[in-house]
């Protein structure tokens, strides 16, 4: 699929070799993409069109492992499990998961269970992974219970480094961005501070904004491509705007937690460069974590650990954090244009229809 630099599209900042999250070292990423039936909506068979997506933050070899995290909410109108934890310790241990609203249940158990398995030690742990959603009932068949913790299992089974498929796959499969078809976006930047060099990426389920609140490169488009927006036109249950927007940020600079929670509090001015204000129907939840000082937050069972030893950690100096800040928020604005560059005309249930972002027009608009 096309990506918002292939457009010609102006953008800050210097990206990493693939321009996704998986360039942080470490960082893998996985789908599982449900797309099937057509016609009308029939509960339990469908139309189907949804999916997850799957964020191993150490890899496989290191599912269980602590590593530092934090997150924010702008509107809390959506679901993040796991967030009173990372309040709690400011570490995350498990793979992460995002799928639709009404699926959070079945992937969260996914999660588990894909993780006893691969490593059949952790079944003497407690576990309370961050599953995270966005809602795709304009498209998809939300109560037929298609995900299910296979569909998770998939997703992470599927997970690797390298370049990320975008726009219709995993959890993204039946979203809308803008009044056009959502979904999947990533992107990355290199940074350096001092003689250090470190990397930022984004994975974004992109689910939110109206079409006039559109902005691409600070020109503002929205008005003007106002026609052919079903998901306005029609007698629909959502008020334009609505939606969610859920936002992985990854970085292999060493940071505490609260440096974490101040980098997914950056996420909200990445998406208001590309037009939103934050509608009070779209729940808007970011996660950010470091893949780095890996176990040192772990929380041990071992009652023969040394209790004389006391961890150490690395992390960069907050008054030297502003390059990565500027990283994160260059980084979800162009996660957000590579879902509207990937977007392609989707119908689902019902013979709702949402439309692919004309990109053969940006050229001219932007000119």
């Amino acid at each position: 699929m096309p990506r918002a630099r292939d457009l010609g599209i102006p953008l800050r900042g210097e990206p990493a070799e693939w321009n996704a999250i998986t360039d942080v070292a470490g960082v893998e990423v996985g789908y599982e993409t449900l797309i099937s039936g057509d016609g009308p909506l029939d509960v339990g068979r469908g139309p189907v069109r949804t999916g997850v997506t799957a964020v191993l933050p150490l890899g496989r070899a290191a599912v269980g492992r602590s590593c530092p995290a934090g997150w924010y909410s702008l509107n809390g109108n959506g679901e993040m499990t796991g967030t009173a934890w990372l309040d709690e310790t400011g570490a995350l241990s498990l793979p992460v998961g995002i799928t639709n609203t009404h699926a959070v249940g079945p992937v969260h158990r996914g999660i588990i269970d894909w993780s006893i398995r691969t490593d059949p030690s952790l079944a003497a742990r407690w576990h309370l992974p961050v599953v995270a959603e966005t809602w795709d009932g304009y498209l998809n068949d939300i109560n037929g219970a298609h995900v299910t913790t296979q569909t998770a299992a998939c997703a992470l089974d599927d997970a690797r480094s390298g370049p990320l498929a975008e726009g219709s796959v995993g959890g993204g499969t039946g979203m809308n961005c803008y009044g056009f078809k959502g979904g999947t976006g990533t992107a990355s930047r290199r940074v350096r501070i001092g003689s250090r060099g470190y990397t930022v990426g984004t994975l974004m389920q992109a689910n939110f904004g109206s079409r006039a609140e559109l902005v691409v490169a600070g020109c503002y488009l929205g008005q003007v491509l106002s026609e052919d927006n079903p998901l306005e036109e029609t007698d629909w249950l959502a008020p334009p705007g609505s939606g969610s927007c859920i936002t992985i940020v990854a970085t292999d600079a060493p940071l505490l937690p609260g440096q974490c929670k101040a980098l997914a509090r950056r996420v909200p001015l990445g998406l208001a460069r590309t037009g939103t204000t934050g509608s009070h129907f779209s729940g808007d939840l970011f996660l950010a974590f470091s893949a780095t000082n890996v176990g040192m937050l772990d929380s041990s069972l071992d009652s023969k650990a040394d209790s004389e030893s006391l961890p150490s950690i690395e992390f960069v100096p907050w008054g030297q954090l502003d390059p990565i800040y500027e990283a994160v928020v260059q980084c979800v604005e162009e996660s957000v244009l590579n879902v509207l560059a990937a977007s392609v005309t989707m119908t689902g249930r019902d013979g709702h229809r949402s439309p692919g972002f004309p990109a053969e027009r940006l050229g001219e608009l932007l000119a």
